[in-house]
């Protein structure tokens, strides 16, 4: 059978689609007040055509079904709050915890719709600043070489001489061995293939400062990972920054500065019931599959529920 005429047969027939009482605003938003919780986390994600949405699930529901509280098409701070005020007011102050990113208007949400929650960052967005920026220094020296290339490939031509790269002793070009470390680059040495051990080696010796933000993010996981007790986090991160401070690469400064803007948030995680290996990222992409459908008695593919 054809999949969208299987999709059309299922939306009109076989689901309770015709009186889903949310099929007037489906395509703005879906919410289920029921699936309300005391440890939320809101987030931003694409769906369909890389479309923008907001969403709010019951992290005590650990991805299985009763998760979604609400998906609301964009991500514009006033339109987010006003369906979420949609819940009663009693509902939305039982809420303990709820752990979002470091924007400014997911702030503004969580404060206005959940007064009474402690505001959690969790280690995924703050370690995502720090590997963004190693790579970011990464890219910079490969746009350097490829340029560097061109000239020489130039004067080379010129010359009547066909150029030729300094092959290193894996194999790689400078240029390649920068294209093709990005991915060892977010792992940590311990689990590095034979070949990336080798290719990390000579990226290290050919660009030192690259060497040192990643062990110094190296450093910012370990903090997450081995410490649970937020007076020796605050002291530890207080030690990374300043390390960040002194070595003085701008934009792992400014990821520093970030940091500290947002340090209480970032700290509560370690006083945190979030504290557990599955992310809230993570949980969001696992949420959202199968999200259910008008009468929850049935599976709903991804996508069917916002389409409406």
């Amino acid at each position: 059978m054809d999949g969208k005429q299987l999709q059309s047969q299922y939306k009109d027939h076989l689901s309770d689609f015709q009186n889903w009482d949310q099929r007037a605003h489906a395509q703005e938003y879906i919410l289920y007040p029921k699936n309300m919780g005391y440890h939320l986390c809101i987030d931003e994600t694409a769906l369909s055509k890389g479309d923008l949405y907001t969403i709010l699930i019951n992290r005590d529901k650990r991805g299985r079904k009763g998760s979604i509280i609400a998906v609301i098409q964009g991500t514009k701070t006033d339109d987010i709050i006003a369906v979420l005020t949609k819940m009663p007011q009693k509902l939305r102050n039982q809420v303990k915890e709820i752990t979002l990113d470091m924007a400014g208007s997911m702030q503004k949400i969580a404060k206005t719709c959940f007064p009474r929650a402690m505001q959690v960052i969790d280690r995924f967005h703050v370690q995502k600043l720090v590997y963004e920026a190693v790579q970011e220094l990464r890219i910079t020296y490969r746009w350097q070489v490829i340029k560097e290339e061109n000239k020489a490939m130039k004067a080379a031509k010129e010359k009547g001489e066909v150029y030729k790269a300094e092959e290193l002793e894996n194999g790689d070009t400078l240029r390649q061995l920068l294209a093709r470390s990005r991915y060892l680059l977010f792992k940590s040495p311990d689990k590095w293939t034979k070949s990336q051990k080798i290719r990390a080696e000579l990226l290290f010796k050919q660009f030192e400062d690259i060497k040192h933000v990643y062990y110094y993010s190296l450093e910012l996981g370990k903090i997450f990972s081995t410490n649970y007790d937020k007076d020796v986090a605050r002291a530890k991160l207080a030690l990374w920054y300043n390390k960040i401070e002194e070595y003085g690469y701008d934009t792992f400064t400014t990821v520093a500065n970030s940091i500290e803007n947002h340090y209480e948030r970032i700290l509560n995680f370690f006083v945190s019931w979030t504290k557990q290996e599955i992310s809230p990222k993570q949980q969001i992409v696992f949420t959202l599959p199968n999200p259910p459908c008008p009468n929850e008695s049935r599976p709903l593919r991804r996508g069917w529920a916002l389409s409406f």
